[in-house]
């Protein structure tokens, strides 16, 4: 299920990930609180909701998909890149998880072919697809490793998998605008980076989402492994929009919310 990018400046609670410790409820959300969550999500991030989405997420994938063959849009929520993707005349599969979603992007139409499935078990052919999504999902995914995997199992040779994610070093958990009034300055403080960090945000009314912070070197060491190369690296400024809606982030203009990686299959 794509998601929100998670708000530094929100009440969240640490799960350190211990190796060695038995496996923890705070982990990753289940189906059925996907399923709970599904409204939430459809009514507040997609169809133009989101200035975040609209102005910005949405039209950097749309850059970088390619022209044309088959795509999946993996966590999908109600669909709204494969959507997008359909219009522009690729072939858009969607995988999502959570039923409620699925069935309303069935109901929204454009093209899109739904399967039910999870990132780290794709119901998908090897070498079938041109491009992958992982648009604001990876960071939600325990194993992320597998899901990377997978991806690289079913990309064509020359196929693009596109990753959006909270900027895993300037967004890591306790980062935020700092306003020091005993040394008079203002900067941006940034969390534990290196202790990889399961945190369970209140992103809305009684709506709480497990986010995996990892260093930026997991994500480009797993990529390297599976076979993957990569090929672009943005980290764009935060949406005009966005810091209109939210005055409180406007001193912090010059700090991404956002990292974009393009990586392809050779």
């Amino acid at each position: 299920m794509s998601c929100c990018v998670a708000d530094t400046g929100k009440q969240e609670k640490s799960v350190p990930n211990d190796p060695g410790a038995a496996a923890s409820e705070h982990e990753s959300n289940t189906i059925a609180e996907w399923e709970m969550y599904s409204e939430w999500w459809q009514d507040g991030f997609t169809d133009g909701a989101d200035t975040e989405y609209s102005e910005q997420i949405l039209p950097l994938i749309m850059k970088y998909l390619p022209l044309r063959g088959a795509m999946v849009d993996i966590g999908a929520g109600d669909g709204q890149v494969a959507r997008l993707a359909a219009a522009a005349g690729l072939h858009a599969i969607a995988v999502e998880r959570a039923r409620n979603q699925i069935d309303v992007g069935v109901e929204r139409g454009g093209g899109v072919l739904w399967l039910q499935g999870s990132a780290t078990e794709l119901p998908l052919a090897d070498a079938s697809v041109d491009a992958a999504v992982l648009c604001l999902v990876i960071e939600h995914i325990e194993r992320f490793d597998a899901a990377i995997v997978e991806v690289a199992r079913v990309l064509r040779p020359g196929g693009r998998l596109l990753i959006l994610m909270n900027h895993p070093i300037l967004q890591t958990p306790g980062s935020g605008w700092i306003d020091d009034h005993i040394l008079e300055e203002q900067y941006w403080r940034v969390g534990p980076y290196l202790v990889e960090t399961t945190t369970v945000e209140e992103v809305g009314h009684d709506v709480f989402l497990t986010f995996h912070h990892r260093p930026l070197g997991s994500y480009l060491n797993v990529a390297a492994e599976a076979g993957l190369t990569l090929t672009r690296f943005i980290e764009p400024s935060p949406a005009p929009g966005f810091l209109a809606e939210t005055p409180e982030y406007t001193e912090a203009d010059t700090i991404p919310r956002l990292l974009f990686m393009v990586h392809s299959k050779p």
